[in-house]
């Protein structure tokens, strides 16, 4: 096997492995919506058998980053509007929730944590490193919903986060200039720091709408 990410990955089911692999693929844009997997392929080229390919595939399409074709096999999943619209429209109302709920939670701790990630972020932007900026992204949203501390949005967001990253990374990946994302986020924690739950949720709300409104301009 040369494709453990770390040594836990050499601990893991074949099936696991071969299944985060794949994810990372697609939601990195190496494997693109649309194309077929080949078992085959894929197996020569992971070094194991067809078993685990097949089994990893079928994780993925439970997550509906890959979607079964009669007498086609299994794709990549394809970037739909109706599918934008859906995840975009529960990632509003469950984050907007969470913002609002955070402005009455939030510590000098985690105020100084959000204050870090966006940090971290802009460190990313300015490298145009598009990987980490996804990555930063979702860390600064996550100290917000976990301040919240809803177990149950959060439960929510975790069962959405492979599609809502999807939708980021194209976003991230056309946009001219992502500085603009660096300055939401200071004005999201400004709010946040001054308690003012009202701004905090239509900065939130404004920052997701933009996301979508582009992505939904590329798909058209």
């Amino acid at each position: 096997m040369g494709f453990y990410e770390n040594e836990e990955d050499a601990f893991l089911p074949l099936r696991d492995v071969v299944f985060k692999q794949l994810r990372e693929e697609i939601l990195y844009g190496k494997l693109k919506p649309g194309e077929r997997l080949m078992e085959i392929a894929l197996s020569e080229r992971l070094g194991v058998s067809r078993t685990p390919v097949r089994e990893g595939i079928r994780l993925l399409e439970k997550e509906g980053l890959v979607v079964m074709l009669p007498r086609r096999g299994a794709h990549v999943a394809s970037i739909t509007a109706k599918q934008l619209e859906d995840v975009l429209e529960a990632r509003r109302t469950l984050e907007t929730f969470a913002a609002n709920a955070c402005c009455a939670k939030i510590t000098r701790t985690r105020f100084e944590e959000l204050k870090e990630a966006n940090v971290k972020f802009a460190e990313a932007v300015n490298a145009r490193d598009l990987r980490q900026m996804a990555d930063t992204d979702t860390a600064f949203h996550n100290i917000i919903i976990d301040t919240a501390g809803n177990e149950k949005v959060k439960e929510l967001l975790v069962s959405l986060k492979e599609q809502i990253f999807r939708y980021k990374y194209e976003f991230m990946k056309e946009m001219e200039d992502p500085t603009i994302l660096v300055r939401e986020h200071d004005q999201i924690i400004n709010a946040i720091g001054e308690s003012r739950s009202d701004k905090a949720v239509e900065l939130i709300r404004m920052h997701i709408d933009s996301q979508a409104i582009a992505i939904f301009r590329k798909l058209k």
